[in-house]
């Protein structure tokens, strides 16, 4: 018999759409499951509710999802990011999963984090790593990028209108000092940004 789900830290984050993604999965009780953005471990708790001989993997680079608590026998979070996915199973004997559930984009804790970056209604350093051990910071792309990476990365990921001309003033205002801070993007931009979009 499995031993209940139990959390044993704040809540991290709050699922949008939870009932409807676990309908949608239609759970086995003895299937195995992947949570390839585990996160504060929300939609993981509700599989694991549906689960009884079954498995479920979690996969986070996120450190701070590592703190969420989560403890069943059912369950193995695997700290990396799921490009790894595949391989990662593999080396756990798993070849095959009966369904995965992908809650892609940023969570609401690394938006009310400042630390992290990601928000525009605190400041902080521009980070916006989900991996903070790893790769470049928002701050490093933002000041080390020339324009045309910078227009590409901004029309290309970030479906920016006018992505040349945000480039261009990034660009400018980094010549005087470099951009380390959300509130130092959002002045050096404000010229940018359509008043409707304010």
């Amino acid at each position: 018999m499995h031993q209940p789900v139990t959390m044993t830290s704040k809540e991290y984050h709050t699922p949008v759409l939870l009932k409807e993604c676990i309908e949608a999965l239609k759970i086995d009780p003895e299937g195995i499951y992947a949570d390839v953005t585990f996160g504060g471990g929300g939609h993981s708790k509700e599989i694991l509710k549906k689960v009884t001989t079954g498995k479920l993997f979690g996969f986070d680079q996120d450190k701070d999802a590592y703190e969420s608590g989560l403890k069943d026998e059912r369950f193995v979070l695997i700290k990396k990011n799921f490009r790894f996915l595949k391989s990662s199973l593999s080396d756990l004997g798993v070849k095959e999963i009966d369904g995965l559930l992908a809650d892609l984009g940023v969570s609401s804790h690394q938006f009310d984090s400042a630390e992290r970056g990601f928000s525009i209604r605190f400041d902080g350093k521009l980070d916006m790593r989900m991996n903070q051990k790893e790769g470049v910071t928002a701050a490093d792309i933002l000041n080390d990028y020339d324009e045309l990476q910078l227009k590409l990365i901004f029309r290309e990921f970030g479906e920016v209108e006018n992505a040349g001309h945000l480039a261009k003033i990034i660009c400018e205002t980094r010549k005087s000092k470099r951009i380390e801070t959300t509130e130092q993007l959002k002045t050096a931009i404000k010229k940018c940004v359509r008043k409707d979009k304010e």
